[in-house]
Formats: structure tokens, sequence, C-alpha cells
């Protein structure tokens, strides 16, 4: 495994309690029924559908989305993150198949998912393309990946996140850690270039015969700054196979 990942996996491993205390938090806050609102932007309400939420973390689109009556899996670079995530579903009462895997390398049955969800993960993978030809690969004909994502590198150039609530997340990392982050943020973020535009380059060149960018759902998911508060304008990014 490329070292950059082993970095994100002890990283995020850190992290996981902390984070699934906090996304039983979000379920319980009127984020969940943004967050619903949202992929009823994308998703066909007629039927059942077979989705793969891809860096599922501890499990907050996943549950989500099973509760809804979806067949959900959810995968994860992090052991100790699917632990939680395993955790969080039993709190919940949500079934949820969880498995430890690598979003650019998934061991799953091509065009077996009907949709493909994910949500603050592209930013660390060093190799989106790859990824992206992955995740083509495992949807239906018909089928849509969900992107919510930002250019995390490029705000972290920036610095100028808002003040933020002392109950925040970003409040709560230690020092060491909140190094860590920014120090993996810029190494991947080297790879990368300007977002969302080059995730439809790279979307269109992989297949997928229709993209789109939605720049406003930040504010309607963050529009008040609380705990959960995003202080880097997400995106999401929509493409059908």
């Amino acid at each position: 495994m490329e070292p950059i990942k082993d970095r994100v996996i002890r990283y995020w491993s850190r992290r996981a309690e902390g984070f699934e205390e906090q996304r039983l938090h979000e379920y319980d806050s009127d984020k969940k029924e943004r967050w619903l609102a949202e992929f009823d932007r994308y998703l066909p309400a007629d039927r059942k559908l077979n989705i793969l939420d891809i860096g599922t973390g501890t499990g907050f689109f996943a549950c989500l989305l099973a509760e809804r009556g979806h067949d959900v899996t959810g995968i994860d670079l992090s052991p100790e993150m699917i632990k939680h995530a395993a955790h969080m579903a039993g709190v919940l009462g949500a079934d949820v198949r969880f498995l430890v895997m690598d979003a650019e390398t998934p061991d799953l049955p091509s065009e077996s998912f009907d949709a493909i969800v994910t949500r603050n993960l592209t930013w660390t993978l060093p190799d989106m393309q790859k990824a992206y030809r992955e995740w083509y690969r495992l949807l239906k004909d018909g089928g849509v990946l969900i992107n919510f994502d930002a250019d995390y590198s490029a705000a972290l150039e920036k610095d100028d996140e808002p003040e933020l609530p002392e109950n925040h997340a970003h409040k709560l990392v230690p020092q060491e850690m909140k190094a860590e982050n920014d120090a993996i943020t810029m190494e991947i973020g080297s790879l990368h270039r300007p977002r969302p535009q080059w995730d439809v380059q790279l979307l269109t060149e992989t297949g997928f015969s229709e993209v789109t960018v939605d720049t406003e759902v930040y504010k309607r998911i963050y529009a008040e700054i609380d705990e959960f508060y995003n202080p880097v304008p997400i995106f999401t990014v929509a493409a059908y196979r």
C-alpha cells in the first residue's frame, strides 16, 4: 500500500471514536433531513436500490439510506472506522453490510449497484481517475454516482476558516493531529487539479453520460455555523452511467 494511504488510515483510525459520536449527533439533528433532501434530487424514489457508500466512515450515509429501505453496503479503508460504523448501525437499528476496502480498488462485482454515494472522500485519493473508472465499473447502466466533496487543499492555502463553536470537531482535534491532517491534505492535493472542474473532466473521460455540478449545496446543508458546520464550501458532482 502507498505510504500516503498508510498515513490516511492511521489518521482516521485515531479519529474514529469521536467521529462516530459526532455522526450520531448529526443523525439526530435537522441535518439528517437536509441530507435526505439532497439525495432526493438524484435517487429514483419508485423502487428499492442497491447502494454503495464509499468512504463510509462511521456509516452516516449508509444508515441514512438503509433507513429509507435500500440495500446498502459501506466500505472504508480504515478498519477502525468500519468497526465504529457497525456499532453506529447497531445503535440506530440499520441493516448495512460494512467492508474494509480501498476506494480505488474495490473488490466488488461489476454493474452491481444502482447508486454510489460518497462524502468528503475523493480529496483523500491519490488517483481519482482510477477511482472514477472503478466506480463506473460498479454501477449498473443508468446508475448514478453522487459525490459530495470540496477542494480542501485549495481552501487550506487560503487559510480563511471562520470562527467555529467550541464543540466543533475542528476545535476538539489535538494540534499535532490537525498538523498531520493539513500535511496529508497538501500532499494529496498536489496530485489534484482545481475542483470540481477536474472531476467533470475525469468523469466525462471515464464514460459517464451526464455530469452535473451543484455548488450551492453547502448553503442548504450548512445554513448556520454549528458543531456540524463545514467551513469549506462543499459541492455535489452527480454522474450518470
